[in-house]
């Protein structure tokens, strides 16, 4: 490709055309290239692919790049709820056995210091 020379853009209905006349027709990819003016093969198999798998609007839709796995999905509020309710008891429950444990030891100090 030549420098400053801007990629061709094709746009979905033109690849629909393409597509469609293919099928009708019974043409193959090289016959559509010479038809049509598509310099490349794996262009026209690629919007063959789409079309057959998502139909004529998935050539609308932008297929570069990796995609984006984007923001998670947040929780529903009532399982958000549930969450913080099971932490709040945790915590409660960890102050309890703390505040056990240390009893338990003051009340094993207390008793040794009796025998003797």
């Amino acid at each position: 490709m030549p420098k400053g020379v801007p990629n061709k853009r094709y746009t979905p209905e033109y690849k629909a055309m393409v597509i469609e006349t293919m099928q009708k027709e019974h043409i193959g990819y090289n016959e559509a290239m010479r038809a049509f003016g598509i310099t490349a093969r794996g262009q026209i198999q690629k919007w063959e692919s789409i079309y057959l798998t998502e139909g004529a609007e998935g050539l609308a839709v932008e297929h570069r790049g990796r995609g984006s796995k984007g923001r998670p999905a947040k929780l529903p509020p009532k399982a958000e709820e549930d969450m913080l309710a099971e932490v709040q008891r945790l915590r409660a429950e960890n102050a309890y056995l703390k505040n056990l444990q240390a009893l338990v030891l003051e009340d094993g100090r207390q008793t040794r210091k009796k025998r003797w």
